[in-house]
């Protein structure tokens, strides 16, 4: 017998979620992911398969300025990753390759996952699609999307008055 044994006959019993909110935040991507064919905005962890694809984890955050999508991507090449824009909808895409097929060897454990991904978020209006700009650094893709110079301005107080 190998130094390296997988039990599939003992298996821990399955764990609920810790609170309310993980169960419904659970649901939820359960729900968009089969109403939008995979495409849930919610936040999934990277090593997750979701109908056949990888769903990488995404950030998203508004500054006075500008909405900022960061996503992570290890062990995708820059080469590998389409980011488009159309009707609102900020999409990207990608290929992770497996770095080599090793037919002779066996593997007990395989945790790391191949194959395409894809991930659409909607945009808010205040974004202008024409100014989006996109940088790749160390696995981490950035997407900045600016805000529209009628988003940008401040708050104005209205008086009320009388009738």
């Amino acid at each position: 017998m190998s130094e390296i044994e997988v039990s599939k006959s003992k298996r821990e019993p399955a764990t609920g979620p810790k609170d309310i909110f993980s169960a419904m935040r659970d649901e939820m991507n359960h729900v968009l992911e089969r109403f939008e064919g995979g495409k849930s905005f919610l936040s999934t962890p990277v090593s997750r398969w979701v109908s056949g694809k990888i769903v990488p984890e995404f950030d998203v955050r508004e500054t006075d300025t500008a909405i900022i999508v960061e996503a992570e991507l290890p062990g995708v090449d820059e080469k590998d990753i389409s980011v488009t824009v159309a009707n609102g909808y900020l999409t990207i895409k990608g290929e992770k390759h497996s770095e080599s097929e090793q037919s002779e060897e066996s593997y007990y454990v395989a945790e790391r996952s191949f194959g395409s991904f894809e991930r659409s978020l909607r945009l808010p209006d205040s974004v202008d699609e024409s100014k989006i700009e996109a940088s790749f650094d160390r696995g981490v893709l950035k997407v900045t999307g600016p805000k529209s110079a009628e988003a940008q301005k401040p708050e104005r107080k209205i008086p009320i008055g009388k009738s």
